[in-house]
């Protein structure tokens, strides 16, 4: 059977969640873009908000700052139990856009929860790489993978992160097959942004998923590129819209399997007896008999 995953990328800017009532309206936003936008599908659909979302801050670093430790929450706290029931309710892996999380440290940070059809917390991504110094974030230390059954693995990436490529190469050596990008990039760059979805695509024969913030949030133009580095769906502009589309995961096994083009198979360059590269600037190395997807 093929492995087929429909998705809808909502380009939106960010709002301000807090009250019961503002995350009833969040529900019923989603389900007016489920019901103009989806077809019934076998399996559930992946909605897909924007960095920031639930969690819209303003002015300067100061403000931001003060407006974040407001609205911050424990991971377990009763947004994620809204969270969790919207997702049940309608029956989606909903990727809610990121969320201010307070952790048990008392810092903040950036974190990209996802909730199953089942209303389960499959995940909860803090970003590794904060835009600094306009972010007061902690880092996260860990790279964060999820399971969708019978269709595939999903990693996590949240917009600055894109452009180390250590982590897309790691999630992708986790077994992730798509890599979702949950970006509020609001500057000039988000035409390199863009070059760069395509190259971590490339770089590991991946779909990526990059779903920015509308304006005034950000520049929008989210797109979905597939594991050879071709733009599938995009949007034109910085204007609030969906992007939709259903991934086909098997093709990132006849990209591997055949090569980029036909011809390019990174995750198989290594040989029996080829020597180990030391990596000095990581302490680590490439070890021809770890360049394999698994841990």
């Amino acid at each position: 059977m093929p492995k087929y995953l429909p998705i809808l990328v909502v380009q939106e800017t960010a709002r301000q969640i807090g009250m019961d009532a503002e995350l009833r309206g969040f529900e019923t936003e989603l389900e007016v873009y489920l019901s103009d936008f989806g077809a019934k599908f076998e399996q559930p659909r992946m909605v897909v908000y924007p960095e920031f979302y639930l969690c819209g801050a303003t002015g300067t670093p100061e403000q931001r700052r003060a407006q974040l430790e407001a609205t911050a929450e424990p991971i377990d706290g009763p947004r994620n139990r809204h969270l969790a029931r919207i997702a049940r309710n309608l029956g989606i892996w909903l990727l809610p856009g990121t969320v201010c999380e307070r952790g048990e440290d008392g810092h903040l940070y950036n974190t990209a929860p996802v909730y199953s059809p089942h209303g389960e917390r499959v995940a909860a991504y803090r970003k590794c790489f904060p835009w600094r110094p306009y972010e007061p974030f902690r880092p996260g230390n860990r790279f964060e993978v999820f399971e969708i059954p019978g269709v595939g693995r999903v990693g996590l990436a949240i917009c600055y992160d894109i452009w180390f490529p250590e982590v897309v190469r790691q999630l992708a050596w986790l077994g992730a097959e798509v890599i979702v990008n949950q970006a509020a990039t609001s500057t000039c760059d988000r035409s390199q942004e863009q070059v760069l979805v395509q190259a971590n695509a490339i770089f590991n024969q991946v779909y990526v998923v990059s779903a920015n913030a509308a304006t005034p949030a950000g520049e929008g133009r989210s797109l979905v590129v597939d594991p050879e580095g071709h733009i599938r769906a995009q949007m034109p502009g910085a204007t609030a819209g969906v992007l939709t589309d259903v991934l086909n995961l098997d093709e990132v096994a006849r990209v591997r399997t055949f090569g980029t083009a036909g011809v390019n198979r990174m995750w198989s360059q290594f040989q029996v007896g080829d020597p180990i590269l030391e990596l000095p600037m990581y302490e680590g190395r490439i070890d021809p008999r770890r360049w394999q997807l698994g841990p």
